[in-house]
């Protein structure tokens, strides 16, 4: 067996212990990245998730994606080989990643996971984008919940159906409690203390608040 095989076995080993997941079969048919990538940042819900810089995402839930396939990619693996790990853990989902929650299995499903998966090996890894800063976010409260709680939350005033966390037009939480969360996280939730300045904090609780449930 030659050591470039015995290489390549051992990284798909460690990436899939690390996901907890196991093997499938390989990606068929003949996918489409940019309908892949409106699934990873919209309804596909691994936006919330993951970090992926060519897709601004800076989840934490889940392994962070460019670091994943960062060096397979720099030791020459070919794209379709990280097709097919990203497919499998798509296909078979995992055991708890933070706390309790875990990645379901066929979170998208058929040609719609091919064309997640192709996406995601096509950029991840590459660094040829960065997620939004919280200097470019502003302080418009919808704009900074578009780009950090999309995919967690479900808010009508924001266009997102996010199921993650909870959905906030059923919560309708009043700004004290919506501050504290950003503010401290829980749960899965992280804290943007740090990452959102006090005004960023202040600006997506009062959208939140003021829109939920309307």
């Amino acid at each position: 067996m030659s050591r470039r095989v015995v290489g390549l076995g051992l990284v798909l080993v460690a990436v899939l212990l690390a996901a907890g997941c196991g093997t499938g079969g390989i990606a068929s048919g003949h996918p489409d990245q940019a309908a892949g990538e409106k699934l990873f940042t919209g309804k596909g819900q691994c936006a919330g998730c993951h970090t992926l810089a060519a897709a601004g995402t800076s989840g934490t839930i889940g392994p962070n994606l460019d670091d994943a396939f960062r060096a397979d990619r720099q030791q020459g693996f070919a794209q379709s080989t990280i097709e097919n790990v990203v497919l499998d853990q798509i296909r078979l989902g995992s055991g708890p990643v933070t706390g309790s929650v875990s990645m379901p299995a066929h979170l998208v499903s058929g040609q719609d996971a091919v064309n997640v998966a192709a996406y995601v090996a096509s950029v991840a890894g590459v660094g040829n984008a960065a997620p939004a800063s919280p200097s470019q976010l502003g302080t418009n409260g919808k704009v900074i919940f578009k780009a950090d709680c999309a995919s967690c939350h479900t808010l009508k005033a924001a266009g997102t159906t996010g199921t993650i966390g909870p959905n906030l037009d059923q919560l309708k939480p009043p700004l004290a409690i919506v501050v504290r969360q950003v503010t401290n996280g829980g749960a899965v939730m992280p804290a943007f203390k740090g990452k959102l300045s006090p005004a960023q904090i202040q600006a997506v609780a009062k959208f939140v608040s003021s829109s939920a449930g309307r």
